[in-house]
């Protein structure tokens, strides 16, 4: 009997070990993907960046295009950085939902390919005017512009609300975070969508003053939630519940 007692405390010890080593990898979880939702903020600049690419005669104007290539290259962080996010909480909401954790990772690189696209749009109309195309190539010009432009509203406007909704769904589901952050991403998302509705449908200009404000509580949700995880990371009693449960049922056995 004692020897059995002993056996059973000797695997309550190891297990209680082994929850505090997926503590620890938890944690590690939650500081990146803290990290990198605070990268994607980068690319806020691109606002003033891509000003001068947007007017008429861009191809054919004076001037360096050192801005729209820097543009560039904060958006693909930033897509890089998106997919990291997904990636980094996949491992912890996938116990929670399998297939709507796997559905935030596909839509994220998603929303990568689409700025990466957009991107591309871009540096060509720069090839354009380094190569000297001139007026010949005016209309190409406006119209890689323009595909750039709807290419945003997909891709950094209507995807970014759909992960925000799909991780506001699994936050507040498993209480990693409080509710009231996940509720931001929950509310958040549909404003947005409504935003880009809006703009669709010629209700309001993209390039509006107006149209930042339906984005308002994504960034909010999206820079709050990586303020928190760096700082506080997931709520222990949220992922610490299962494996606990496991341990004294291991143990009772």
């Amino acid at each position: 009997m004692r020897k059995i007692y002993s056996n059973r405390k000797t695997a309550v010890i190891t297990a209680a070990s082994t929850e505090r080593a997926m503590m620890s990898s938890t944690r590690k979880h939650a500081l990146a993907a803290g990290v990198l939702y605070l990268l994607t903020f980068v690319s806020i600049p691109t606002l003033a960046l891509y000003s001068s690419i947007h007017g008429a005669n861009y191809i054919m104007g004076p001037g360096p295009d050192s801005s729209v290539i820097i543009g560039g290259i904060l958006e693909i962080i930033v897509a890089l950085a998106g997919i990291g996010t997904a990636v980094a909480l996949y491992p912890v909401l996938k116990k929670q939902n399998e297939g709507v954790a796997l559905g935030l990772v596909g839509s994220r690189i998603l929303e990568a390919g689409t700025i990466f696209a957009g991107v591309m749009f871009l540096l060509t109309v720069v090839t354009l005017r380094q190569t000297g195309a001139g007026s010949d190539a005016l209309v190409t010009s406006h119209s890689l512009v323009t595909m750039y432009d709807r290419m945003f509203l997909i891709g950094q406007s209507f995807l970014p609300a759909v992960n925000d909704i799909l991780l506001g769904f699994l936050l507040f589901q498993s209480r990693l975070v409080p509710r009231g952050l996940s509720l931001i991403g929950l509310i958040g998302g549909p404003i947005l969508i409504a935003g880009d509705i809006c703009v669709l449908f010629g209700l309001i200009g993209q390039h509006d003053p107006s149209t930042g404000l339906f984005a308002v509580p994504v960034a909010l949700f999206e820079f709050s939630l990586g303020i928190y995880l760096i700082v506080k990371g997931f709520k222990t009693t949220a992922t610490a519940e299962e494996d606990t449960d496991e341990i004294i049922q291991f143990g009772r056995d």
